[in-house]
């Protein structure tokens, strides 16, 4: 059976069209189950983000999963043809290796799509729908994605403005375990700064929202993760103190931390260090807060600086991870060569041990009979002889036949090489 891989992403389709053939948990295990008895279609892997839907199987058939999702979907297959792509075997290979290492990803080099992919093979497991080979398949691309993240720079620059606020708190604060964070409007852009600084651990997080109710469902997301704490917004100015880190955001017109609040709050924490973070535009805090001893003030405009110089960092260290996949995938190819030639050897292994014993057998039984012993040892070496060069022999004909010499030329340079190794075991086991 081919690999394949067959799906569409945001290079390919539209929000609209990827929507349409999105897959979630529930109806995935459904259709799992419907597909076990086509061979064509029991053994893949569905990967269903926001930015792509794919397949990945190892089918003699690929049609047929391009129709199973057109089916699964309510799409004609035709209008799935204009936004579909699909590779195969090696070049299969090194697209999964791409997608999981994040060369692949609308944002360059995120962590995020790996764990994705995890999910989506655990998923399939658990429905058994995926054989050694395909699972196999998956490893490697796990472990070059590993390797990518490791031996390149492709993930080590901030390139969101959630993360770019937490690697800035991370820079401004030694020991981050032991901040305090304030998240100033609990919308899309903070949801995300909360969510990054969460998972850096730091030791609370303070959430202040217009709508309580807001607050509390951000709350009640990051709980598993850090301490939470929600507090109204009438009372920002008095916990304002409290914050080492604070990340506004709120879309007001007017100014909702202003300098004397600033000023107050520095006071009470003795002058300890505070990191604002001003995403608003218009902006949420006072710009003449930067000029008070140990505050940082950094605005949209400043981190958005810092993300553009991060992504062409980004894309740079992405040649090298290329090559580094490139070399992988070649590797991969060459290992799964190296191990179909271990089964074929341990065939023919298992071919030459069946013939010598049907030899064994024959001959202890012409002995029991009162065949000569001298004349029985040579004929069923004559007979083992033939029996063992029968398949080489054929090889050679068949090679010596072939439009390529270099198969031929091979052959000849490993039989060669065999007789060599026999005359140097010979000689060492007479001196």
């Amino acid at each position: 059976m081919g690999f394949l891989a067959l799906g569409v992403n945001h290079h390919t389709a539209s929000v609209e069209m990827r929507e349409k053939i999105a897959f979630n948990t529930e109806r995935l295990l459904t259709l799992f189950e419907q597909t076990k008895q086509n061979q064509n279609l029991n053994n893949m892997v569905v990967v269903s983000t926001c930015n792509r839907t794919e397949v990945y199987a190892l089918t003699e058939q690929p049609d047929d999963v391009l129709h199973w999702i057109a089916q699964s979907n309510g799409i004609d297959v035709n209008t799935l043809l204009r936004h579909v792509y699909h590779y195969e075997n090696v070049q299969a290979m090194t697209h999964l290796m791409r997608v999981a290492s994040g060369l692949d990803s609308l944002m360059l080099g995120e962590p995020q799509i790996l764990g994705q992919i995890k999910s989506a093979l655990a998923l399939a497991k658990t429905s058994d729908n995926v054989s050694p080979q395909l699972n196999r398949l998956f490893e490697y691309a796990f472990y070059a994605a590993k390797k990518v993240r490791t031996e390149t720079a492709v993930g080590e620059h901030a390139i969101s403005m959630g993360y770019a606020v937490a690697q800035l708190a991370a820079q401004v604060f030694s020991h981050v375990s032991q901040l305090t964070v304030m998240i100033v409007a609990a919308g899309e852009m903070n949801t995300l700064v909360a969510k990054h600084l969460a998972e850096m651990g730091v030791a609370k997080m303070l959430i202040c929202n217009r709508t309580r109710a807001k607050a509390e469902h951000l709350a009640q997301e990051l709980s598993t993760r850090v301490d939470v704490e929600v507090i109204d917004f009438d009372q920002l100015d008095a916990n304002l103190a409290r914050a080492d880190v604070v990340s506004s955001c709120t879309g007001s017109l007017h100014q909702v931390i202003h300098y004397a609040a600033v000023k107050q709050a520095l006071k009470q924490r003795k002058y300890q260090p505070m990191l604002l973070v001003d995403l608003a535009v218009p902006r949420d805090i006072d710009s003449k807060v930067e000029q008070l001893d140990s505050v940082y003030l950094y605005g949209i405009d400043d981190l958005q600086a810092v993300i553009d110089e991060n992504l062409s960092q980004r894309r740079q260290a992405a040649l090298d991870a290329e090559v580094l996949v490139s070399q992988l995938a070649s590797q991969f190819v060459i290992n799964e060569k190296v191990q179909q030639a271990g089964e074929e050897i341990q065939h023919y292994r298992d071919y030459a041990e069946q013939q010598r014993i049907r030899e064994l057998e024959f001959a202890l039984q012409q002995l029991k009979k009162g065949a000569d012993a001298e004349q029985l040892l040579t004929q069923l070496s004559h007979r083992l002889s033939n029996k063992m060069l029968h398949i080489p022999s054929k090889l050679f004909r068949e090679a010596a036949k072939a439009e390529d010499p270099a198969h031929y030329e091979w052959l000849k340079d490993t039989v060669q090489s065999v007789e060599a190794h026999s005359r140097e075991a010979k000689k060492n086991k007479y001196e």
